[in-house]
């Protein structure tokens, strides 16, 4: 990192950004007035394996470009396959901001953070951004169902 981004309070956001829509847009916007420079961490596809039992329709290269292409972050990142907080220690970040319904590797956030020294680092609970329409599993089963009466 260069003394520039040493001298800004970083934010970091994690998501798996799956089908990029407003709702994600709105996220970054919010996690972004949360200080001066923004990482945006992308979950890797073996993590949403495991966490959501199906792979994102989107690879994780391709989830990290669409991000990168909408100018919303300073840097996005894939996240570790071995220790999710690994990119926690490695940042530090000053503010941690965590979606309206992000509960994964959330719980034990607080503890994580003191053992890294980090215990002022603060974590902000964002609001959501019309969940009814634009939530990725509602616009997944759209998709779906446009397809299947297509067929």
């Amino acid at each position: 990192m260069n003394q520039k981004q040493t001298q800004q309070s970083k934010i970091m956001a994690f998501g798996t950004f799956d089908i990029f829509h407003k709702g994600h847009k709105n996220f970054l916007e919010q996690a972004w007035r949360c200080g001066d420079y923004l990482i945006v961490v992308i979950a890797r596809d073996k993590t949403v394996k495991e966490v959501k039992r199906q792979l994102p329709q989107n690879d994780e290269n391709i989830r990290r470009q669409v991000v990168i292409e909408n100018n919303l972050a300073d840097e996005v990142i894939l996240g570790s396959l071995k220790n999710k907080y690994e990119v926690i220690r490695k940042y530090q970040p000053e503010v941690i901001c965590l979606g309206y319904d992000q509960k994964i590797f959330t719980e034990n956030l607080r503890k994580k953070l003191k053992k890294f020294d980090l215990d002022k680092t603060k974590i902000v609970k964002l609001k959501s951004y019309q969940p009814e329409k634009y939530k990725s599993s509602k616009l997944r089963k759209t998709k779906l169902d446009i397809q299947l009466n297509f067929s």
